[in-house]
């Protein structure tokens, strides 16, 4: 297992056992030591990217950013990986287009594009620094209308939106950016090896009610992990959502659950 993710798998678990009230506190927390990984999402007026490709993108390059090697120790981008990770993992969604897109693209990060959509994750840091290109993007207005892309791969890891809890693309970017974070974490490292040389590329659908009650793991974790090889994303509910709401299952392939 990548040790660079040990923060983020020791406390899965603990995590979805917390109240949720529990889950958006934050009297620990000094106000000018928040730390989060900006998440900019190209949508061009004139031709704007499929939702559902567009989540799958930022997806994976939100875990590109984490696993790059330039996060191992004595890397340039070490310090402000390993930082953001010893503390909540926060991710904030912005929307890009034309000139802005492209200065963005000059800031350390990590770019993907899925069927013509692009995603670029950059490296995290203190919000109260953020570089103008990222600070002056809006966050809201970021919606897109829903898709109907088809099957998923079974060779991807399938992540699975909460049928029943409406979500922005700019949140759900940011949830499905932590689904693949806990998926890796947990993942031996021949998995991770083989899930890198396909650029963590995953595949976004939304369930029927039925089978994501089926397949949630709020009960025993552990137990979904071993069993069907899903975990889960819980949000603090700072935004859209309520506290202590589970937003994304991700399922890793290789089971006939």
């Amino acid at each position: 297992m990548n040790p660079l993710l040990e923060p983020l798998r020791s406390r899965y678990a603990s995590w979805l056992g917390l109240p949720a009230e529990d889950t958006s506190d934050t009297s620990d927390e000094h106000p000018d030591e928040v730390r989060a990984m900006p998440v900019i999402l190209r949508i061009e007026r004139a031709e704007p990217p499929g939702r559902t490709a567009l989540l799958e993108a930022a997806a994976a390059a939100a875990l590109a950013v984490c696993l790059d090697e330039r996060v191992q120790p004595g890397g340039e981008w070490a310090e402000p990986v390993h930082a953001w990770l010893d503390n909540r993992i926060r991710k904030v969604a912005r929307r890009a287009r034309g000139a802005h897109w492209q200065a963005v693209l000059d800031l350390p990060g990590s770019t993907i594009e899925v069927d013509g959509a692009q995603a670029r994750a950059l490296v995290p840091g203190l919000v109260k620094e953020a570089p103008k290109e990222v600070s002056r993007l809006q966050i809201s207005g970021s919606e897109l209308p829903a898709d109907t892309p088809g099957p998923a791969p079974a060779d991807v890891p399938l992540l699975m939106l909460n049928p029943d809890v409406p979500m922005t693309v700019g949140k759900a970017s940011a949830q499905v950016g932590h689904a693949t974070m806990i998926l890796a974490a947990l993942l031996p490292d021949d998995e991770l090896a083989a899930w890198a040389a396909k650029d963590y590329r995953v595949a976004v659908r939304t369930p029927s009610p039925a089978r994501w009650k089926e397949l949630c793991p709020v009960e025993d974790p552990e137990a979904a992990w071993r069993d069907n090889r899903v975990i889960a994303v819980r949000d603090a509910g700072f935004t859209e959502v309520d506290p202590g709401t589970i937003t994304v299952l991700a399922q890793q392939p290789g089971t006939s659950a």
